[in-house]
């Protein structure tokens, strides 16, 4: 074994050179630093320059964009039949479900009465004109009837007015009961009525109003086909007519989604019909195509139902009519149809009246931060008091 020269130190002898005595030779700053001096002390954990180096990370701007997040908390406050957020489209529908099951009395009740009456009325319009045009025909066989078509006439759309003007008290007095359901708590047939008594004037302004743009846009399109008719042109008339009524079949439902929650917002947020009509359009604005999408997939859900239901007594009624082609087998067979219709209507009336009322929650919601309200007011107190009525308004009562 050979032996170090003089002066180097033995080998396994004496501190080692992290740890005090003399410097071992090597180059210059190898081995120990002076006390005090700048680094001094045993090196970082790891190789040397582990870690990121200085100004690494993300650029400046990245990650999610604002407002995006990982989507809907599983575990929101939902005192009722919905989360306190905003809502999904199968969360809408299952709320709207919900609320028939949690209060099945004063929904399916009201419902009942007021469809009921709706259809003893239009069938009384119809019924009346039919059975006095048998009698006059008789006495009369050769003689035209104008008088009584047109009576007959009036009487359908006069059915067709109590019709409309009864669906929207009935839409009223359901968007009570949802409002009422979403804190979870129910409501009697007597309390929804006094709830909605006093917004009876402006249910049925909104309906005038309604009516009269409807029949503004319907009167256009007949005065300029008529007066292009007249004019001696009938291919320019058709021409002109066909696009014409598609514009206006477009306008009508542009309209009729953006003023989709002025009831809504009569009931529950207690405005005037002008008031409630800009509202509602504020409101649908930023989210058009999202509401008449569900608006019309709601259509087509509540039509097959509707259609599933009435099916059976359609197909009497036809057999009746069919069959016989006396007035009196005329009246039956409308007599039944007009029974399928309104059980299809008591179905699936407080399930189209509960998607709006839930679609306008919703668009609150992602418009205007209302699930906060919401949620402060839900666990703030009572969920079955008139308390709650008033989280609904856009200003203190």
């Amino acid at each position: 074994m050979s032996v170090p020269p003089p002066g180097y130190p033995q080998p396994g002898y004496g501190p080692p050179p992290a740890y005090g005595g003399p410097p071992p030779y090597g180059p210059p700053g190898y081995g120990v630093r002076p006390y005090g001096q700048p680094g001094y002390g045993p090196p970082p954990y790891g190789p040397p320059g582990y870690g990121p180096p200085p100004g690494y990370g993300p650029p400046p701007g990245y990650g999610a964009p604002p407002g995006y997040g990982p989507g809907p908390v599983p575990g929101a406050l939902k005192p009722g039949i919905i989360p306190l957020r905003p809502l999904t489209l199968s969360e809408i529908f299952n709320g709207s479900v919900g609320y028939i099951r949690t209060n099945p009395k004063a929904t399916l009740g009201l419902t009942a009465m007021v469809v009921v009456v709706m259809q003893i009325i239009s069938l009384a319009a119809t019924v009346g004109p039919l059975a006095s045009y048998e009698r006059v025909s008789i006495d009369q066989p050769d003689t035209p009837h104008f008088g009584v078509m047109g009576a007959w006439l009036a009487s359908v759309a006069g059915g067709l007015l109590v019709t409309w003007l009864g669906s929207m008290l009935l839409s009223g007095m359901l968007t009570v009961i949802v409002g009422r359901a979403v804190f979870g708590s129910s409501i009697s047939i007597g309390e929804t009525w006094a709830k909605i008594r006093g917004r009876l004037l402006p249910l049925l302004g909104l309906a005038a109003v309604e009516a009269a743009v409807l029949g503004a846009l319907v009167g256009l399109v007949v005065v300029f086909v008529a007066v292009v008719a007249a004019l001696g042109n009938g291919v320019a008339a058709v021409l002109l007519g066909i696009p014409l009524v598609l514009a206006v079949i477009a306008v009508a439902v542009y309209l009729y989604t953006v003023v989709l929650f002025a009831p809504v917002l009569i009931v529950l947020e207690r405005l005037s019909v002008i008031d409630a009509i800009t509202r509602s359009f504020s409101l649908v604005r930023n989210g058009f195509w999202r509401v008449l999408g569900i608006r019309v997939l709601t259509y087509i859900v509540a039509s097959v139902v509707s259609g599933a239901v009435a099916a059976p007594f359609s197909i009497v009624s036809q057999v009746m009519m069919v069959g016989g082609v006396s007035t009196g087998a005329l009246l039956a067979g409308t007599t039944i149809a007009a029974i399928g219709g309104a059980i299809g209507q008591i179905i699936t009336a407080p399930f189209n009246a509960g998607v709006i009322v839930l679609l306008y929650t919703d668009r609150r919601m992602r418009a205007e931060a209302f699930d906060l309200v919401l949620q402060s007011g839900a666990a703030g107190g009572s969920y079955a008091g008139t308390s709650t009525d008033n989280l609904w308004l856009t200003r203190p009562a």
